[in-house]
């Protein structure tokens, strides 16, 4: 039986793009968009949750996550939901889920831009471009530090 890990997000940056390199030189760039629901309630009273996401993007979609994209600005994602550990040094194991972006589409500028949205579209379609390498992803025992444990909250 075949499965699916299939995630589809539209929200807004918490905060800028961070861009790094791998080892081998490869552009990584980790953000985290914020969705929020929004319900009234059964007496009537106005409710809202957000969740935050963390993504990240390899290869030419992380330079162009980095360049266009900035706090506030709305995105939509589409990617596969991944967990990677690590450990920390003081030889913790750590652990985070977020979303390898395969798919990034500018919704607006957010952040200042005016939400126009009238910015160039990035190449979207080059799905094997977009991947890390996967003995620069997981492989050799050290995996590059590419998110933290820092939320924008």
């Amino acid at each position: 039986m075949a499965s699916i890990n299939k995630v589809i997000l539209i929200g807004n940056l918490g905060r800028d793009p961070e861009m790094r390199f791998t080892p081998a030189g490869k552009p990584v760039t980790n953000f985290t968009i914020a969705t929020t629901e929004r319900w009234t309630d059964k007496s009537g009273q106005k409710q809202e949750r957000t969740e935050w996401h963390r993504i990240v993007f390899w290869g030419r979609q992380a330079e162009v996550a980095n360049q266009y994209l900035k706090k506030g600005s709305s995105c939509y994602v589409e990617g596969r939901l991944t967990t990677r550990s690590w450990e920390d040094k003081d030889k913790v194991k750590r652990y985070s889920t977020e979303i390898e972006g395969l798919t990034l589409q500018l919704l607006s500028g957010g952040g200042g831009g005016g939400g126009r949205g009238d910015y160039a579209q990035p190449p979207v379609d080059d799905y094997f471009d977009s991947r890390p390498d996967p003995v620069e992803q997981r492989g050799g025992g050290s995996e590059p530090d590419i998110g933290g444990d820092d939320l924008p909250f």
